[in-house]
């Protein structure tokens, strides 16, 4: 069963919000979704334990001891297993890294932000060399601009584009839907359909469906290999 990882050593740059973004969407369509909630500050424990009636089940789990009997009994369990992570070079990071058919690199547009997805990217290839093989990653935008992409936003994707790095085309603009799902603790479907939280939920669905289309080809190039 896939195992999504969402990682970044910056926090405010929309790890939590993508992963619970995408279980939900996940779990609307009707798969069995578990996330397993490293971040030090549980924002999705906290969010579970709201009246939501979305089906994702949600563990907390930040012990390096125990992260690998956690996803490999929740991937047993579940159709879809995603790892909420804080990002930093520790143990922890690098077991859950080494499990993942895919880590997503969630960052906004910002010279800050797009410094820390490099440095994402870094303990990614730290770790590849480590296994003596590929983690598969993407990069992904998140809190974009709606209507206008701003010159800095199209001079990191050149700068990504020139390095080579995978970058999905969707992204997660800045919609309020995205901080009342953790506000009210609810999710994109539950909540009032006004045209905001339709287009936040038309935004999620395309990213979804981008990322389980890179999880589908990615695993038959492994099927091929083989």
């Amino acid at each position: 069963m896939p195992i999504v990882v969402t990682a970044n050593p910056k926090g405010g740059a929309g790890k939590s919000t993508m992963t619970l973004v995408l279980a939900q969407v996940l779990a609307q369509k009707g798969a069995t979704v578990t996330v397993i909630d490293a971040d030090p500050n549980h924002p999705i424990v906290d969010w579970r334990k709201g009246s939501s009636a979305s089906s994702v089940r949600v563990v907390a789990d930040r012990s390096r001891e125990t992260i690998l009997d956690t996803i490999e009994t929740e991937a047993r369990q579940s159709a879809f297993v995603v790892v909420d992570l804080e990002g930093t070079a520790d143990l922890l990071t690098s077991r859950a890294i080494a499990q993942a058919d895919l880590v997503l690199i969630p960052f906004s547009a910002s010279s800050l932000d797009a410094a820390q997805a490099h440095r994402a990217v870094k303990l990614i290839r730290d770790e590849e060399r480590t296994l003596r093989r590929r983690v598969p990653f993407r990069l992904v935008f998140t809190r974009t601009k709606v209507a206008v992409q701003p010159q800095l936003q199209r001079l990191i994707t050149k700068d990504i584009a020139d390095a080579g790095l995978p970058l999905l085309r969707s992204q997660l603009h800045e919609r309020q839907p995205y901080v009342r799902i953790f506000d009210e603790a609810t999710s994109l479907y539950e909540m009032e359909q006004s045209e905001s939280a339709q287009k936040a939920i038309l935004d999620a669905e395309r990213l979804v469906a981008e990322i389980i289309e890179n999880i589908k080809t990615l695993n038959e190039g492994v099927e091929n290999a083989a």
